[in-house]
């Protein structure tokens, strides 16, 4: 058709009755959305905008579209360019296919409904003026009108208008807040009151782990920093900010240190001490009881408080000071000083060493060993004292009765034997620790000696054979005899050097002496550096020492 066809001719559609009309003009398309129909009709945007498509208008103005259809207003509102109008067109037109006014053909309203945090669209459908599927195209339309723009999700919408069920139609990406910071603790509390288990299996109830130990240097914990988060992005295109992980301060507490910026170690050997925010190494460890079936054994690095007894079978071992309020009966403690407020009893099992000092109450069948000085308060009663310089039992009662006392520089008492004439043995002039270890020594030397003779002579056995004749794995073993003869040398060369050393601080001992501030009775056996005197009588207020080669008698 020409254009003349068309002069002063608008096609229209719609009108009055539909309540809306579309006007096809030179200048554009106008719209006209009639009063009435704000009440009677119910048009959607995609109703406009389907018509519109289907008469091939593309380019419109949406916003001005949707204002007019909104207002109802009666006048006509120019929303297109002019399009350009064919025969198939004007037929649409004429005969108003492009818009269905029967309702059960109408399409179903697009309802999107936006999440309150804009990270999610959920497309629904009113099905009051149609129940027609909608196309994709047109719930594109819908999300494109909202502003919608990210996290769309075409495969969904697809899958979303194959039915009126609803649907999630786009979803933003959410943020991904950063990790807190964390401490890892290098050691377990938790084990912590667990009987240990040996290899094979078996409990050992007096190894109760009560303590979690350290080394000086041993890490304590790493703290793990934290991380920054990763923003994300909502439906409409905007950034939703990320929380960062929160820090968290070193948990460095008493006598422990920081490496760079998160290592912790031990500054000193002792236990830890793990309050939730602060990690210590306490170097004194303090049982508020007894030591038995309810703490097992104590080995501590550090010293050592136990405000009740330590009972028979046990063990307490420290490196530090050991101070025990009750007392020790029939076990066995070391330390590098020991007081103990009651008595060690315990038929020879109960045990005490101390690298430096010992202090009791009183021994009773006990053995009491002192790099140093031993200090017994009351009495020693069949018991055997070793001191490396001084014995003093010089207390209430002062009395050494029976067993064996034995101190490198002096023993000081009240009273030595007793009127039983029980026999108690004495012996100053010669450090115990030194004689001690100059017999270990000397059995060290001997049975080396006898090892490295027997190598040798097996050695000289094998050099008559031809070994080019034995198997590798006999070589081997030659090989290996040869080896071995080395360090046992070396070792018997270590041993003599120590052998003349202590044979030489044994030779420079001073003379000893023995005090007793009111009497020695006769079944006392006196050795002062290694001459012995058999008392047979009652001295009173008297100091033994070696003169001129015998032990003579001088006053307190």
């Amino acid at each position: 058709m020409g254009e003349e066809g068309f002069e002063n001719f608008y096609p229209t559609m719609g009108g009055p009755e539909a309540g809306y009309q579309f006007e096809f003009r030179d200048d554009g398309v106008y719209l006209t959305i009639y009063p009435n129909a704000a009440d009677s009709l119910l048009f959607e945007l995609s109703d406009m905008r389907q018509i519109l498509k289907e008469c091939g208008v593309v380019d419109y103005d949406v916003a001005l579209l949707s204002r007019t259809l909104r207002e109802a207003s009666g006048e006509s509102q120019r929303v297109a360019d002019p399009v350009e109008m064919t025969e198939e067109l004007l037929d649409k037109i004429r005969s108003g296919e492009a818009v269905n006014t029967n309702q059960d053909e109408a399409y179903a309203r697009i309802i999107v409904d936006i999440s309150r945090d804009k990270m999610k669209a959920t497309i629904k459908y009113d099905t009051k003026m149609g129940s027609r599927l909608p196309t994709f195209d047109m719930v594109m339309e819908e999300l494109v009108e909202k502003g919608i723009r990210h996290g769309i999700d075409e495969d969904e919408i697809k899958r979303g208008i194959e039915s009126l069920a609803p649907f999630i139609a786009a979803q933003g990406t959410p943020p991904v807040n950063g990790e807190n910071a964390y401490i890892d603790r290098k050691f377990d509390l938790g084990v912590k009151g667990r009987p240990v288990i040996d290899e094979y299996d078996r409990v050992d109830y007096k190894n109760l782990n009560l303590f979690v130990l350290v080394k000086a240097n041993d890490t304590l914990a790493i703290r793990i920093p934290q991380t920054k988060g990763t923003p994300g992005k909502n439906i409409f295109g905007d950034s939703v900010p990320a929380q960062n992980g929160r820090p968290i301060p070193m948990p460095d507490g008493k006598n422990t240190k920081i490496l760079g910026e998160h290592q912790l170690i031990a500054a000193i050997n002792g236990q830890i001490v793990d309050t939730g925010t602060k990690i210590s190494i306490d170097p004194r460890l303090v049982i508020k009881g007894a030591v038995g079936v309810g703490t097992g054994d104590i080995d501590f690095d550090g010293s050592v408080q136990i405000n009740g007894d330590v009972k028979q079978g046990f063990v307490v071992k420290a490196t530090g000071d050991i101070e025990i309020k009750g007392s020790v009966n029939g076990a066995e403690v070391t330390g590098r000083n020991v007081v103990v407020s009651g008595g060690v009893t315990g038929a020879k099992r109960g045990k005490v060493k101390a690298e430096y000092d010992v202090r009791a109450a009183f021994a009773e069948n006990a053995i009491i060993e002192a790099g140093r000085d031993i200090y017994i308060a009351d009495v020693s009663l069949h018991s055997t004292l070793r001191a490396g310089k001084k014995i003093n039992v010089e207390g209430k009662h002062g009395q050494i009765t029976g067993g064996l006392t034995v101190s490198g520089e002096e023993v000081n008492a009240k009273v030595i034997g007793n009127q039983a004439y029980v026999i108690t043995r004495v012996s100053v002039g010669v450090d115990p620790n030194l004689q001690k270890e100059y017999h270990e020594v000397c059995k060290s030397y001997k049975e080396g000696k006898k090892r490295l003779l027997h190598i040798t002579q097996t050695l000289n056995t094998l050099s008559k054979i031809d070994i080019s004749q034995l198997p590798q794995e006999r070589v081997d073993q030659i090989n290996a005899i040869t080896r071995s003869q080395f360090p046992i040398a070396g070792q018997l060369k270590r041993d003599e050097q120590k052998i003349l050393e202590l044979e030489a601080k044994l030779a420079e001992m001073k003379n000893g002496k023995v005090k007793a501030d009111d009497v020695i009775y006769p079944g006392a056996r006196i050795s002062i550096n290694a001459v012995v005197k058999n008392v047979q009588e009652e001295y009173h207020h008297c100091t033994m020492s070696l003169q001129e080669g015998e032990v003579s008698l001088g006053q307190y």
